[in-house]
């Protein structure tokens, strides 16, 4: 009898002892929750698209015509790229009058502009831009040429 129950009580232990582990009671398993998100998406850096060095040198000969300044390094050309393009697709600014010189990361703004306003904007632009560890901004402001709207008086009799 000894023999059949020795066995019996170890199976019925085991069986609790499982059981005890499966328990949803109050300090189960405070850990249950710790890794619950590891199946989640995780957020990603969009990366950088792909610039060659033969995009690199088509930007250089473009800013030499404009008699702008690109560095050597692809980040400098990439850099340039991307404030020209937001300069054209701000209405506030107008680009082809602002030549932008990157050296080192270190962009310098310099041309005319019609207001401070569009003075302010380049800068903004400039300094959002992704990569620029530095803004010189040497735009000038210049009275735009377009005469101011002054209405004539109406001709007629004055009473």
């Amino acid at each position: 009898m000894r023999r059949r129950t020795l066995p019996l009580l170890a199976i019925a232990g085991l069986c609790l002892g499982l059981l005890a582990c499966e328990s949803a009671g109050p300090g189960a398993n405070a850990n249950t929750n710790a890794n619950a998100n590891m199946n989640a998406p995780v957020a990603k850096a969009t990366p950088t698209p792909k610039y060659s060095d033969e995009q690199a040198r088509e930007e250089r000969a473009r800013a030499k015509e404009n008699k702008e300044t690109i560095g050597d390094t692809l980040d400098d050309a990439w850099i340039h790229t991307k404030i020209v393009a937001k300069l054209i697709a701000d209405s506030k600014t107008p680009e082809r009058t602002i030549n932008v010189d990157v050296v080192n990361n270190v962009v310098t703004l310099r041309g005319t502009v019609d207001s401070a306003e569009a003075k302010a904007e380049a800068e903004r632009i400039a300094k959002e831009t992704e990569g620029v560890q530095k803004v010189t901004n040497q735009l000038k402001i210049v009275a735009s040429s377009k005469p101011a709207n002054t209405k004539t008086p109406a001709k007629g009799k004055i009473k």
